[in-house]
């Protein structure tokens, strides 16, 4: 199956006018429309495709497909058996072109492209093994992921023998990790109760729903205004009670002094809190401000909740570019701090992250309970398998495949460009022609 040859790769621009509700909506992203730029490859074998996609909120998607568009020819001609033999090497070429990585490849369009192409290239992997991708990464041996990623501008923080090192420990009892997750599954909180745009009374419906439903751990988003924000965690916290577990994101909204003011204010509901910036550098950065009563914030594309004591981090395999990077940011974070809490999301179109994150937990850190993932119940129906949730854990899968697959089932309409009534009656109502 490594010998097929992949011989075509579309993208299409698929988005849903979830602003219309407020689903999604935030600090930052005040009006988002969830979307993606969704990847199929196409190999000599017609049973064997692979499926991937990245992330986005709307408009600019059609940039992120120009740009998977351009950087197809590195991929159709090749076979899975050559990239995935030098997967580093394959890595490289998707960031490295001598031209387009002047527009990446480290942030923006190109690293949201390469994504988009490398989780299609997992999941084509993982079944061609004929293994759910989780468990492809379970049965590699330290040495083989190492091999997998790129090391390249950060070696003066970790060196591919201390990853090594970090990986070869972590495989002490990952056996009986696996039992457990399929046994138990894998924890998980809702964002889904608390988008900013909601009104109090969706609030409290939503809350209640969650409770009754058995979840323990809710997300609000914040940073808009600090009265407001105060008004709406007080209205949660004592709807949740004081046992449960209320996080707070502000989506990149605030800088550092601004994040330690604003969480100032929030510490009487107990929550962690989030900050936001863009660029993968900070890692080091958040390491410094730990020392700070910030508890929670944001890089980007993935979060981090901490102390000194303690840390969470959040890494979102729709923005990052796909499981090299997430491998490599955790192993990052669990040197330097010795501790990581892995928590990952998010995306209500596919369970993209809470399927690979089994895997990822599996290789890396030791305790489930220390691992969290989002979920968002919207738009399942345009799942071709969608995730289980039974008392606020998401359930082990055994099918081959990341599990991305599932735009063919999304309504007539989600599709660009603009020539179906939902999209053309929606964007004319807003003024956006």
């Amino acid at each position: 199956m490594l010998r097929n040859k992949i011989i075509n790769l579309t993208v299409r621009d698929v988005r849903f006018p979830t602003s219309l509700e407020q689903h999604g909506s935030d600090a930052m992203q005040t009006d988002p429309d969830y979307s993606v730029a969704y990847v199929v490859i196409e190999t000599t074998n017609a049973e064997l495709k692979g499926y991937g996609l990245t992330f986005t909120v709307g408009k600019g998607t059609e940039i992120v497909v120009c740009a998977v568009k351009a950087l197809s020819s590195l991929v159709v001609g090749r076979t899975l058996e050559e990239i995935v033999s030098n997967f580093r090497g394959f890595y490289r070429l998707l960031s490295s072109d001598g031209q387009m990585r002047w527009i990446g490849p480290e942030k923006g369009v190109i690293q949201l492209a390469t994504a988009a192409i490398l989780n299609a290239v997992w999941d084509l992997w993982a079944r061609a093994e004929g293994k759910p991708l989780w468990k492809l990464l379970v049965d590699m041996n330290p040495a083989q992921l190492i091999r997998c990623i790129d090391f390249r501008y950060i070696t003066d923080a970790l060196t591919e023998q201390e990853a090594l090192d970090i990986l070869i420990k972590a495989r002490e009892g990952k056996r009986t990790r696996e039992e457990q997750m399929l046994r138990e599954g894998y924890p998980a909180y809702t964002t889904s109760c608390a988008w900013l745009g909601y009104t109090d009374q969706q609030l409290t419906k939503l809350c209640s729903d969650a409770l009754a439903q058995g979840w323990t751990k809710f997300k609000v988003k914040v940073g808009a205004d600090i009265q407001d924000d105060i008004r709406r965690c007080g209205l949660i916290r004592k709807m949740i009670g004081p046992n449960n577990i209320l996080m707070v994101d502000a989506n990149q909204r605030w800088d550092v002094a601004e994040a330690v003011a604003w969480v100032t204010r929030l510490a009487e509901f107990q929550s962690s809190v989030d900050r936001g910036t863009h660029i993968f550098r900070d890692t080091l950065i958040h390491c410094k401000i730990l020392v700070s009563p910030v508890r929670c914030w944001k890089i980007g594309t993935f979060q981090v909740w901490g102390t000194a004591a303690h840390m969470m981090i959040r890494l979102s395999s729709g923005h990052l570019r796909s499981i090299h990077y997430k491998l490599l940011v955790l192993i990052l974070y669990y040197k330097l701090l010795h501790r990581v809490v892995h928590h990952s999301g998010r995306n209500h179109i596919h369970e993209l992250h809470s399927y690979l994150d089994r895997g990822v937990f599996l290789c890396t850190f030791l305790n489930i309970n220390s691992k969290r993932c989002a979920f968002v119940n919207c738009k399942l129906e345009c799942r071709s398998r969608p995730v289980g949730i039974q008392e606020a854990t998401v359930l082990g899968y055994k099918e081959p495949s990341l599990m991305s697959e599932g735009v063919e089932r999304a309504p007539r309409g989600a599709e660009h460009p603009l020539s179906w009534s939902l999209w053309a009656g929606y964007e004319a109502g807003r003024g956006d022609g």
